[in-house]
């Protein structure tokens, strides 16, 4: 049977990016709606359900570092993007088959060891996609072509989801995985094989293999391709820190980005929780996301055509604050209802059902109305000469975002129970109505030449003394209680933050004691992730103090330091 090659016109261009965006959605849909269910079924708690979707979100949060690689390596009998695609979906579905053999929940760490790689080639072949449509699209599709790509994200997401649950009543949970990755492989198969890049795009992707070893063809010798990866990324790290610091908009952009995206609790793990202990089965739930996903879309298109006619920010106030409405009543009604800590799956509750019906479907008209509008006012921050790289890290950002929301409500709702999580989190969902008036581009003669190095100085300073902080918190953290383990992840997000940081003033400022150690303590700020894994002893404590004591010095170093490569010419 010959396939045709959907890139060669304009409906079938739109058409495989909206099925290419499919396989992206489904692993999402999989993990946060069927996984998720099936966990907490299985008396999986909170705690480590949140954990186990943050996990889920962290490769896309690091997705800007598989951009080189992407753009280095290709292959010239596949095709540069498309071979990067198939590769990808293959070892997608690969994955999920090995995830068939792990016995859940006593192998959950494995299982969500496997699936961390799973994802991982999952927002690889995000970039690839992304990448195949900047090259492939005409200008005058490119908006259609949008929003057809985040339509089949949301139809993945129904299909990995939805789609599992209602399947699961009937086939049981292990034959999931393999309908799920049967799923991948049909796109594979009818979209992606047949699939041709245009002859201007072999030419683009010759352009950077000009002089370049290997009769085969088949990829870059790996010892340039690593060069050159490597100053491709350290080319993103400055342009983006750049681009952050450039302007007073986009720099609040960056915190804007790492809150919360108003209120989460209703969108992640939180209410295939509830699900299971209100009783819902498979069919009752998997029509719940359903719903919710065709009402979540709806809401996508309505709010980014109120957005263009009432603006961006004014429209982007109202919709955090509705968002946080349906969360805090659901936290009232729980709370006058006596429903505080998790329980067991239990028989079916039709008031608590109810509560959560109506709780999720307003909130997820609410959150459709914010998400594209939110995406477009950061596009409006956005440097226009940067804006691949300033947008890509803004939403990285956001996904990193997401992982630590996913995470700290789990434990939340194991310390303190549900009223008084999503109580939080609508709080927490209106932080972001404080920097909403900063995210606008610029008026002319308003930046001063030298703000951009004291927006760098700064952050230095700050994230200096909250890497300090950790030292009396490793010591007497008990007094926060059951609070300890949600203060101990935003640690986390600190010295995440702080090892951006130091990367970035290794790549640009001038070559001293100072920027050669920035690398290094860059990674061992990294690397105490790990720490979660261990039991917090006296070694761990002293291991964190001194990486955390290390990283502090040095950020005192770099606020002191002129940053005058980031002045305004």
């Amino acid at each position: 049977m010959l396939l045709p090659n959907l890139l060669a016109s304009r409906r079938g261009r739109l058409g495989a990016f909206f099925a290419l965006y499919v396989t992206e959605g489904i692993p999402l849909g999989f993990a946060i709606t069927a996984i998720a269910y099936y966990l907490r079924k299985q008396g999986v708690g909170p705690a480590e359900i949140g954990a186990f979707v943050g996990s889920f979100y962290v490769p896309w949060a690091f997705k800007w570092a598989f951009g080189p690689f992407v753009d280095v390596f290709r292959s010239k009998r596949f095709g540069h993007r498309r071979a990067w695609i198939i590769a990808m979906q293959l070892l997608l579905s690969a994955t999920l088959a090995v995830l068939v053999v792990f016995d859940l929940p006593a192998q959950l760490g494995l299982f969500t060891a496997v699936l961390f790689v799973h994802n991982t080639f999952g927002a690889i072949q995000d970039v690839a996609i992304d990448s195949l449509a900047c090259n492939t699209l005409h200008e005058d599709e490119r908006g259609l072509a949008n929003g057809l790509m985040f339509a089949g994200a949301a139809i993945g997401q129904a299909i990995g989801g939805s789609g599992v649950l209602f399947m699961t009543a009937y086939t049981g949970f292990q034959s999931s995985f393999f309908f799920v990755a049967g799923s991948i492989l049909l796109i594979t198969f009818f979209i992606v094989l047949p699939m041709k890049e245009s002859a201007v795009q072999r030419i683009q992707g010759a352009a950077g293999e000009a002089g370049e070893a290997g009769a085969s063809g088949e990829s870059e010798p790996s010892g340039g391709g690593l060069r050159q990866a490597g100053r491709e990324m350290r080319e993103f790290a400055v342009t983006s820190f750049r681009s952050f610091m450039g302007t007073r908009g986009a720099f609040a952009g960056v915190g804007f980005c790492l809150l919360p995206m108003g209120a989460m609790a209703l969108g992640l793990a939180l209410r295939s929780n509830l699900s299971v202990e209100f009783g819902l089965d498979e069919n009752e739930t998997a029509q719940l996301e359903l719903w919710s996903n065709i009402v979540t879309a709806i809401g996508m298109v309505l709010g980014g055509w109120l957005s263009d006619k009432l603006g961006r920010r004014s429209t982007l106030f109202v919709y955090f604050c509705l968002m946080s409405l349906p969360t805090a009543w659901l936290a009232w009604k729980l709370q006058q209802l006596g429903y505080v800590m998790p329980r067991p799956a239990g028989a079916r509750q039709p008031e608590f059902a109810l509560l959560l019906w109506i709780a999720s479907l307003v909130y997820n008209v609410f959150n459709g109305l914010m998400y594209g509008t939110r995406a477009a006012i950061m596009m409006d921050v956005t440097n226009p000469k940067v804006a691949g790289t300033q947008f890509t890290a803004y939403m990285a950002m956001s996904n990193l975002a997401i992982a630590v929301g996913a995470t700290w409500q789990g434990i939340t709702i194991e310390a303190f129970g549900y009223p008084v999580t999503l109580g939080i989190d609508a709080a927490v969902g209106l932080l972001l109505l404080l920097l909403l008036p900063m995210i606008r581009p610029p008026r002319e003669g308003e930046e001063a030449a030298d703000a951009p190095a004291r927006r760098a100085r700064g952050s230095a300073w700050v994230l200096a003394l909250l890497c300090l902080a950790w030292l009396p918190f490793s010591q007497w953290g008990e007094a926060f209680g059951k609070a300890r383990g949600v203060v101990d992840l935003f640690f986390t997000l600190i010295f995440v933050m702080s090892a951006v940081l130091l990367t970035a003033a290794w790549a640009m400022l001038p070559r001293q004691p100072l920027t050669r150690a920035a690398p290094w303590i860059a990674l061992a700020l990294l690397a105490v992730y790990v720490r979660k894994f261990f039991d917090p002893g006296l070694p761990v404590q002293l291991a964190t103090g001194v990486v955390a004591l290390a990283g502090a010095a040095l950020l005192l170093g770099l606020a002191r330091q002129r940053w005058s490569e980031l002045s305004l010419s």
